[in-house]
């Protein structure tokens, strides 16, 4: 029997999307609170959602997720309470914590839908649960609740081996078309993020000389690369070829044109295939746990209409919370950091060798780049979020 004491509930930690066409604006508000964009630029960026619905597929996606995650739990006996709050529209992440303290939750452990360390995958949700917890003080005194979030789990082997099935079945449905390996590009995708952010994902090296066992903690970009050369030779096994033709590509980029984020993006990088060589593409979003508006408009839209426009044969990879490995995977880092929590020894198995290895997130993990607005020991959450939060 699992147990995940001391913990007696769990959040899903997302970034939320509209459930409606009057939903959309208000959100897309939230989503850039504090930047200074118009409105006017938000109803451009909403267009997007209009040929949904208005309906972003993130919130269907969380939900099945949950019932995934609760069909584990219960396959290894453990009653423990689910809830879900988000970042950008409801069920906000206060909405979510008061939802199960009120049913009596009063140590809570969080899983983020990223499985990345960066600011926007893990520190800015500690910020948003730090944030949440002072809400609550409406009702729940400081101290009485208390939230602590799961690592990065990029390299678990639930992880890996879901990518690696759903890249098969995608050159798979190529090969039914009458493309060869050889005649294929894979281009594994991820959400772009400022330079200043990529930067700030890994420990400076005055921080890596004081802290010589940070040395595991890597970069954004850095975590990708990693996983991408661990899938490349498994890749190369199940498809029966010498060599995968892959690169790393980028979307979603937004912000002001001035700012510099992670390139290339994807559009431009099939745009630059050599197609004399490369027939089709095979696209893995393996920056990306869900079909959210990333995948369903930057992806099976916008450059699944590049690709048709050059010519291209194209098939996107299933992101990979549907697979039962890796919602196994889930469970088991919530399960380390419970053996953490109750001081017990734990095994990191990873596929990578990299990091980040934190079950705890130190203070200096995932900043942000931007100039801090206030002084401190921790610059970019306030004090009460180094590790685990405490109202």
């Amino acid at each position: 029997m699992s147990s995940l004491a001391p913990y007696d509930a769990i959040m899903l930690l997302s970034y939320g999307g509209p459930n409606g066409p009057e939903d959309v604006l208000p959100f897309m508000r939230n989503a850039t609170r504090g930047r200074g964009v118009p409105d006017e630029r938000l109803l451009q960026v909403s267009e997007h959602y209009k040929l949904f619905g208005g309906v972003s597929p993130i919130n269907e996606c969380n939900r099945r997720l949950l019932g995934h995650l609760r069909r584990e739990l219960d396959q290894r006996g453990c009653d423990i309470a689910l809830g879900w709050g988000n970042r950008n529209w409801h069920p906000f992440v206060s909405e979510g914590l008061r939802e199960l303290a009120d049913a009596g939750a009063r140590r809570i452990l969080a899983l983020p839908t990223s499985a990345y360390a960066s600011y926007s995958g893990c520190r800015q949700y500690r910020e948003d649960i730090a944030a949440a917890l002072v809400e609550l003080e409406d009702t729940y005194a400081p101290g009485v609740l208390t939230v602590d979030k799961v690592r990065p789990y990029y390299n678990t082997d639930g992880m890996f081996n879901a990518q690696v099935r759903s890249i098969q079945v995608a050159y798979a449905k190529l090969a039914e078309q009458g493309f060869k390996p050889q005649q294929i590009k894979l281009l594994y995708v991820t959400h772009s993020i400022p330079l200043a952010m990529e930067a700030g994902s890994a420990p400076s090296a005055e921080e890596l000389e004081r802290f010589p066992r940070l040395a595991n903690e890597i970069s954004y970009v850095a975590q990708h690369q990693a996983l991408i050369e661990a899938l490349q030779p498994a890749l190369e096994w199940a498809l029966g070829v010498k060599q995968v033709n892959a690169d790393l590509a980028y979307c979603s980029r937004s912000g002001p044109p001035h700012a510099k984020w992670l390139e290339s993006d994807i559009n431009d990088v099939l745009a630059q295939l050599d197609r004399d060589q490369i027939q089709a593409v095979v696209v893995a979003p393996i920056g990306f746990i869900t079909d959210h508006m990333e995948v369903v408009y930057d992806l099976d839209t916008e450059a699944a209409q590049t690709a048709a426009e050059l010519g291209l044969g194209y098939e996107r990879a299933d992101t990979v919370s549907e697979d039962p490995e890796f919602v196994a995977s889930l469970v088991d880092i919530m399960e380390e950091r419970a053996a953490h929590a109750r001081g017990e020894g734990y095994e990191i198995v990873n596929t990578t060798g990299t990091g980040p290895f934190h079950t705890v997130c130190p203070p200096q993990c995932c900043r942000s780049g931007a100039t801090p607005a206030r002084p401190g020991p921790d610059r970019f959450a306030p004090a009460s979020a180094f590790n685990s939060f405490r109202s």
